[in-house]
């Protein structure tokens, strides 16, 4: 959650090796599965897989910024883990990337 208060439905299952990587509607909570439709569907062209595992995916598991870890409680915690580690805001991160490529069309 960020700037936008927002983040990605990108489900990857590796299967062992037999990747699965599928798109969303919302996340898998019983709040948004219980009373609405919503949906899911796999992406099946290889080059998209690999952005979404490789670029999309890798970014955000590298945020440090907005990372919470959730206790086997339901209680959440900022991540403490990587003291010094660079700092990475996820959605800052695609901002500017959007910005590059349409400044570079």
């Amino acid at each position: 959650m960020g700037r936008f208060l927002e983040h990605s439905r990108i489900f990857y299952f590796h299967n062992g090796g037999n990747e699965e990587v599928y798109l969303g509607s919302a996340d898998m909570m019983p709040r948004n599965l219980n009373r609405r439709v919503e949906l899911a569907f796999p992406v099946q062209d290889a080059k998209l897989v690999r952005y979404l595992r490789d670029e999309v995916l890798a970014t955000y598991l590298s945020e440090v910024v907005k990372v919470r870890h959730m206790s086997a409680d339901g209680s959440y915690s900022r991540d403490s883990r990587h003291p010094n580690r660079r700092e990475m805001n996820s959605q800052e991160w695609f901002i500017k990337q959007s910005a590059k490529r349409a400044a570079s069309t």
